[in-house]
């Protein structure tokens, strides 16, 4: 049981602020939301803030209130996140809970730590492991010594390309959809400056010493034309080579019978983020089901609605919604895609700014050794002053231990964070009394220096009597 004074505690004052939890692999940063709201709302520890949102709710005009979609209408923990992390990744997830939420965007901008597994030797049209195969390269040569030799380009700071085929837009349109269409870019690619403060590489994984591996599905040539045409035009762009008329030409006669296998080629992995948050959105709920007893079937808190407005299944929803959108990482009984012991790979750390995409770094590497590279795995230990392992970063295991577990750990996180001001002012004035300290020092001395001074005096009288006394002796030695 959670102790009497905690539960006093919480009664008296609301859980709002800022903490972080280590997101599990496979899961949306949304559904970490959906299930930190499905333990938090019949929570002690966030029943006052809950009642508080309701008396505001209570207070509201009709108009007001007509304006909520019935998602709205429901009383969860107000929960946000301090930026997206893919499923693929694990690690530091910034959530705001109350008022906490507004100081979100703050993290949007912040430095952030990530640890990330390269594999060389191939690379796919997400530039991770779990794309598709586009093209392979002779990684034989490839060493730890040449690895750490092309990292030196990515230090600092720099023009950074964006993963083309899967994530950039332009025109609201995806670069791969002007290839499919053999139809020219309408401006150049938008780069972004990105400064990379860290990088080096901490484990290096000797060929058959590892189980990271490439995937084992391969696009379709018209689907390689389509990535190779994006890639050209990038590379063009970057080199300078071309014009921006004839880098913005993409290559129409790869595709012209080819074209229309690509409708399907769309993933649920690619969009899966984005399909998430939409669905996150406020959509009416419609009619819920009846059960036998004629009553409105009871919906899991943070379930979501299909298109129609249906309830779906909690198991049915968890699928195909938030989990499992990634698949697990190969089982070393699963055979190799090579031949003999395969390619090399490394562990990379680095400490970015905002905007920097990992997985870019990997297949720009790759491209630099003239062998392909992808992103096998990634991890955000760090995102501000949130790290993992830390009092402000809960597991995400801990939810299901109950609340006699997780609620001490929150709340210790949100102490922390409702008290760094306090602790930085605290900071800031110690130094300054430090130096008042400094200051008043030399008055001292003085002082002490003007009360010693007769004993300087008795000193120099007796220096004086001592040179009197040899001038005698002097004197008599001359007579004698």
């Amino acid at each position: 049981m959670i102790c009497a004074s905690f539960i006093k505690m919480a009664q008296n004052s609301l859980a709002e602020g800022v903490f972080a939890i280590n997101k599990p692999y496979g899961m949306s940063s949304a559904q970490v939301i959906r299930d930190c709201q499905h333990h938090f709302n019949p929570s002690k520890l966030f029943a006052p803030l809950l009642a508080a949102d309701r008396a505001l709710r209570e207070k509201e005009n009709r108009y007001q209130k007509q304006r909520r979609t019935h998602a709205k209408r429901e009383m969860n923990v107000k929960i946000g996140h301090g930026g997206t992390l893919d499923p693929l990744a694990t690690g530091v997830l910034i959530l705001g809970v109350g008022k906490g939420t507004k100081a979100l965007h703050d993290f949007l901008g912040c430095t952030k730590t990530y640890e990330t597994v390269v594999v060389f030797g191939a690379s796919t049209d997400t530039y991770d492991r779990v794309g598709k195969l586009i093209k392979k390269g002779d990684y034989s040569n490839i060493a730890r010594e040449q690895v750490e030799e092309a990292l030196n380009s990515f230090r600092g700071k720099f023009q950074q390309m964006p993963p083309l085929y899967s994530a950039l837009k332009m025109n609201g349109k995806p670069l791969y959809e002007y290839a499919r269409e053999g139809k020219p870019i309408p401006r150049e690619i938008e780069t972004r400056e990105v400064d990379v403060t860290e990088l080096e590489l901490t484990e290096w994984y000797e060929p058959g010493t590892h189980n990271h591996r490439w995937p084992t599905e391969e696009a379709e040539q018209a689907e390689k034309n389509v990535v190779k045409s994006v890639w050209q035009v990038a590379k063009n762009q970057q080199e300078g080579t071309t014009s921006t008329e004839e880098a913005a030409t993409l290559i129409p006669e790869m595709m012209e019978k080819e074209v229309n296998a690509l409708a399907d080629h769309e993933s649920n992995k690619r969009a899966a983020e984005e399909r998430v948050d939409e669905l996150v959105s406020d959509e009416p709920a419609g009619k819920k089901r009846k059960t036998e007893t004629g009553a409105a079937e009871p919906m899991m808190s943070g379930a979501l609605k299909d298109k129609k407005g249906k309830d779906k299944k909690q198991d049915k929803y968890a699928k195909n919604r938030g989990l499992d959108l990634a698949p697990p990482p190969p089982s070393p009984d699963t055979p190799f895609p090579w031949e003999g012991k395969g390619p090399p790979a490394a562990k990379i750390r680095m400490t970015v700014t905002s905007g920097f995409y990992v997985r870019s770094l990997c297949h720009d590497l790759g491209e630099k050794l003239g062998c392909g590279a992808m992103m096998a795995e990634l991890v955000r230990s760090r995102q501000g002053e949130f790290v993992l392992g830390t009092d402000n970063c809960m597991e995400y295991s801990d939810l299901a231990l109950g609340e006699e577990v997780w609620a001490p750990k929150i709340q210790k996180a949100l102490d922390l964070w409702n008290n760094k001001d306090k602790v930085a002012k605290a900071q800031a004035i110690e130094p300054v009394v430090k130096k008042e300290e400094v200051k008043a020092e030399p008055v001292k001395t003085e002082d002490v220096k003007t009360e010693e001074q007769p004993t300087s005096e008795v000193k120099t009288e007796a220096s004086a009597s001592v040179k009197d006394e040899e001038t005698v002796k002097t004197e008599t030695e001359t007579k004698a």
